[in-house]
């Protein structure tokens, strides 16, 4: 395929959903203003225990080398399956329904809490280039119940999707829980979203003794060319009468310090929700994202009862073929002889209750 400034211009937006790689896309927003930590450097944020984002001639060179195998994606997947979740779920019960990507609907304690929204057709920068959806999502937007609550993990499109945020802005008001600096990304857009930005290990409680504790994630974000890391990254650790529900939305397994920090301080866990896509090629993508065999890693590391997969099969971010990362788990299981109903990869529109 030539290298064409068009082809340029759709490769580097759809980088800028994938990985938050450097986008043509010049955001003019703000962007967090506050004391220097021992992970915030009074400009930027850095993890001690990450790894740099790549550069762009890296990504230049993952896009366009003459060794890259990109998998063909079908163009529709009709799901299966499809969520018409109650008003409430009381008691101590916890009723998770799985959208798709990271997106997540759960219910307990009369509590309505959505995780990383994205209803959109396209996480891109633009509406006209960058990664489109490959099925609907799980839950009809129509047939969400009121929400009370949004956790977003970081910025990058296919986890911060403003479009979304504005919907349920307009619709239920919901607070939006984030790390520090994407509350102001968020607000500066519209100021209609309720977002409250926190660090890593801020506890928060989100009312009816639910409460919602941001972890350090092997990760980073950025949105546009000149914002790279200025808005903080993190998994959550969520409270729930059905015990602690450990949430990772984006990271990289590195040497697994992050799963065993949050297995030694908030453990034990009863469900760890973890990320098995996106993650080819190795070489480009290891340090931020996950495979399959380092995600059963992870869940050894935590040390959570059951697991449940995510962030797989809606968006083409990479270069693995659609069904892959659901056959690789698969495989790391029967290889690490765990279960497989211990480490479940649902789809879109499927629920589970604990």
């Amino acid at each position: 395929m030539p290298i064409t400034r068009r082809r340029v211009f759709t490769v580097l937006a759809g980088a800028a959903a994938a990985i938050g790689a450097p986008s043509i896309w010049i955001s003019n927003m703000k962007t967090y203003d506050g004391p220097v930590s021992d992970h915030f450097d009074g400009t930027r944020f850095f993890d001690p225990d990450g790894a740099p984002p790549k550069s762009l001639a890296e990504v230049l060179r993952w896009q366009f080398g003459t060794d890259r195998k990109r998998a063909s994606w079908p163009d529709w997947v009709p799901n299966a399956h499809s969520d018409t979740p109650p008003p409430r779920v009381g008691g101590d019960k916890v009723r998770l329904s799985y959208v798709g990507h990271v997106t997540w609907l759960i219910q307990t304690r009369d509590l309505n809490i959505l995780i990383d929204p994205v209803w959109s057709m396209r996480a891109s920068p633009v509406s006209f280039a960058g990664p489109r959806r490959h099925n609907d999502p799980g839950i009809a937007f129509d047939a969400l119940p009121k929400i009370d609550v949004v956790l977003v993990s970081h910025g990058h499109y296919d986890h911060l999707d403003i479009a979304t945020l504005s919907k349920l802005a307009e619709k239920f008001s919901p607070r939006v829980i984030t790390p520090l600096g994407n509350d102001v990304t968020m607000r500066d857009t519209d100021s209609a979203i309720k977002a409250e930005g926190f660090d890593w290990q801020d506890r928060v409680e989100l009312g009816n003794g639910i409460a919602v504790t941001l972890v350090p994630t092997r990760h980073w974000s950025a949105r546009g060319l000149f914002d790279r890391n200025k808005a903080l990254w993190a998994s959550f650790v969520l409270e729930t009468p059905a015990g602690k529900l450990y949430i990772v939305c984006d990271s990289g397994y590195g040497e697994g310090k992050h799963f065993r920090r949050v297995a030694e301080k908030h453990g034990p866990l009863r469900l760890a929700i973890l990320p098995i896509g996106a993650y080819e090629p190795r070489w480009f993508m290891k340090d931020q994202h996950m495979n399959p065999s380092d995600a059963v890693k992870a869940l050894a590391d935590c040390g959570a009862q059951e697991a449940l997969a995510h962030h797989h099969g809606t968006f083409q971010l990479t270069d693995e073929a659609i069904d892959e990362p659901v056959n690789a788990l698969a495989d790391a299981l029967k290889e690490a002889k765990i279960p497989p109903e211990r480490f479940a990869a649902l789809k879109p529109g499927q629920v589970v209750e604990i």
